[in-house]
């Protein structure tokens, strides 16, 4: 399966993905090809979903950058175990591309995971980075931007969730149309 970045309303998004269970070089791989595509596409973070593979799996770079690997991370089958504070903060997605919402979250989480290698982790996570995890974990518990989105922010960007809808209703008759041919 070719893994390439998912945009609204692409209906693997709104799936709730299912663990990961196999932590071999094949996984390594897909986790790598994960960091690939966050970097290209200029992203924090990326869910397993966003890339079309249904699995509770999520990778971020708070710096955004691929030279600066120190606060890269990737993270399999993340608990939320603890959340403490509030903060509101605007939040963008690359599944929903050119919008920005404001969206409260706990500023800190207590995050259980594993890692690539299936090795347990328990981590107090703050500010950004807690951020980060939260929104990409709603990705895979089929939660998006969209759902954080108040009745005044689905107005403003009316206009830009029909061009995705519109684009990705293109998309599938294109490629029925492939398949008759």
């Amino acid at each position: 399966m070719e893994l390439k970045l998912r945009l609204y309303p692409d209906p693997v998004l709104l799936k709730e993905a299912v663990p990961v269970t196999a932590f071999d070089d094949a996984f390594r791989e897909r986790v790598a090809e994960m960091h690939r595509i966050m970097y290209d596409e200029g992203g924090v973070g990326l869910a397993a979903p966003q890339v079309g593979w249904s699995v509770q799996l999520l990778v971020l770079n708070p710096a955004g950058k691929d030279d600066d690997t120190e606060a890269a991370m990737t993270i399999v089958n993340p608990k939320i175990v603890k959340k403490w504070g509030k903060a509101t903060a605007q939040e963008g997605c690359l599944s929903f591309p050119e919008i920005f919402i404001d969206v409260q979250r706990p500023a800190g989480v207590k995050l259980s995971y594993q890692d690539e290698f299936g090795e347990q982790h328990e981590d107090d996570l703050n500010e950004f980075v807690a951020r980060i995890v939260q929104h990409e974990k709603d990705h895979l518990d089929g939660v998006l931007l969209y759902h954080r989105m108040s009745p005044t922010d689905r107005i403003k960007y009316r206009a830009h969730l029909s061009e995705l809808v519109y684009a990705y209703e293109d998309a599938l008759d294109a490629a029925r149309e492939s398949e008759s041919a």
